[in-house]
């Protein structure tokens, strides 16, 4: 009996575990990628002899056992990931109001710390850490067990706002700010993003925390692998420009414009605005006039740093730095003058136990206002006035952390920036934003991406379709695979 054939649109985390599953379920698997290095957010790139991650610089629930080993088996990529512990007394370090708060790791270590700093507010941290594990639990696809859904948890927490529990819980407003301080993971708006997204979050990353020795790229390149294993394929440099349909049914893509390979399913790991453009005429105006106007996460300006030999002691857990006084929130409704309100401030892992850190980066959010005058120009060509911006930029935001981090400028050797645009160009995301769309408690199920499109054999993968970050990409997958195989084999599978 001839396979079933299935091409996939884009080789980021979401195209890439779809295709694996699905190979190892029997099907004919094609991946088409535009650009010419696979893995999207995965991706890392070399400078001389630096190298740099794009996207996923560190992931969490990797023990053995817990939620991400478990996928990460499955998709047969743990064998050939190394993974170095963050400070599990201090995986993510708060500065804030001249205080350094440190989110120690396990629901126990981590309240415990939070009453150092909040003596009185042990109780609340309690219930607080119990709700994000009810949330989590009542997610089948987050606690990988297969019964009925908590609907009514689930709902709830996905339409009210992460600020908005927090202000049900706590009557300190300081301890509140804190526990929101490493937001720009999943770039939380207040009065808007679900307090759902903030306890997944928390959840995954609070289990254990990791970085993955010598790139994020591995996880790319164990997983092409393992689709070839199956008898699928992997091309670069391999545009998809168009899905081809018959009577709300795909026949198959054409590839760069000129050649036509035929399908039985397709599925698409792009954002949905780039898909519903290449599905074309099937998909009514009004819905492809929501899509393209939902709201999207910010952008983000990055300093990628390459450090002299021997100088910056390797730093073991991510550190937010706040340079404003009077809240966490809003840092992305920065002025001119005022940005940047908050950075993100991280080591790559280039060997086992470094003593001393190679390479990292920082990151502040950016509007894609501020660069959209040089969009349709191209990396590396993008002119004189734009070099001088992201110049003026990268001082600036150095200047800044040198404030929190002394002695940072003594330490670098070379850096390089990227923008917005950078992200459009390689990503594809849509104003070049982090994450895609931005989830929104106030627009309810209107800005929630369906994997199902209205032809009938077309569906979506990656960030948009459930969460981003690497368990919301990988719950998105199983949603998507889900409709080729069952949920209930899905976690079969899985477990």
């Amino acid at each position: 009996m001839e396979k079933r054939k299935v091409i996939i649109i884009g080789s980021g985390l979401g195209g890439l575990s779809t295709a694996v599953i699905l190979a190892k379920s029997g099907f004919k698997v094609t991946v088409f990628e535009k650009e010419k290095q696979i893995g999207g957010c995965l991706q890392c790139f070399k400078r001389g002899n630096a190298k740099f991650e794009t996207g996923m610089h560190f992931l969490g629930s990797a023990k053995e056992g817990q939620t991400l080993d478990k996928i990460l088996n499955f998709l047969e990529v743990k064998k050939d990931l190394k993974l170095f512990g963050l400070d599990p007394t201090g995986y993510e370090i708060i500065s804030f109001r001249g205080q350094k708060y440190k989110f120690a790791s396990q629901k126990e270590p981590f309240i415990n710390q939070m009453c150092e700093y909040f003596p009185s507010e042990r109780y609340n941290l309690e219930k607080y850490f119990s709700l994000i594990e009810e949330i989590t639990q009542a997610s089948p696809l987050h606690s990988l067990q297969y019964s009925g859904p908590d609907i009514q948890t689930n709902m709830k927490y996905r339409f009210e706002s992460v600020n908005s529990v927090l202000d049900n819980i706590f009557s300190d407003d300081l301890i509140k700010e804190v526990l929101v301080g490493n937001m720009p993971l999943y770039a939380a708006q207040k009065d808007k993003t679900p307090f759902s997204t903030h306890a997944y979050v928390m959840n995954f990353y609070n289990a254990d925390s990791s970085r993955i020795v010598g790139g994020s790229d591995s996880i790319a390149f164990s997983m092409k692998k393992t689709i070839e294993k199956y008898g699928g394929e992997v091309f670069a440099s391999s545009s998809v420009t168009d899905i081809v349909c018959q009577d709300l049914k795909s026949t198959g893509v054409i590839v760069n414009d000129s050649e036509f390979y035929p399908s039985d399913y397709v599925i698409s790991d792009l954002h949905p605005a780039s898909t519903v453009k290449l599905i074309g005429k099937p998909i009514r105006p009004a819905f492809r006039n929501r899509i393209n106007t939902l709201p999207q996460t910010p952008g983000v300006f990055s300093i990628y740093v390459e450090f002299k030999g021997n100088t910056m002691p390797y730093m073991n857990y991510n550190f937010y730095g706040y340079n404003k006084e009077n809240t966490v929130w809003d840092c992305e409704k920065y002025t001119l003058n005022s940005w940047p309100e908050c950075f993100l401030y991280m080591h790559f892992c280039q060997i086992e136990n470094p003593k001393y850190a190679h390479t990292g980066v920082i990151l502040a959010y950016m509007r894609f206002s501020e660069v959209e005058k040089w969009s349709g120009t191209h990396v590396g060509n993008r002119g004189k006035d734009y070099e001088n911006f992201k110049k003026l930029k990268a001082e600036k935001l150095l200047e800044t952390v040198e404030k929190q981090v002394p002695g940072l400028r003594n330490c670098i050797k070379n850096y390089y920036t990227s923008t917005p645009l950078t992200y459009l160009d390689y990503t594809g995301t849509k104003d070049g934003s982090m994450y895609g769309v931005a989830k929104d408690v106030n627009l309810g199920p209107a800005c929630r991406i369906p994997h199902r499109t209205r032809v009938s054999n077309v569906f979506q993968a990656g960030q948009n379709v459930n969460a981003h970050g690497m368990l919301g990409v990988l719950v998105g997958t199983v949603i998507t695979c889900s409709e080729l195989l069952t949920p209930r084999k899905m976690f079969e599978l899985i477990n």
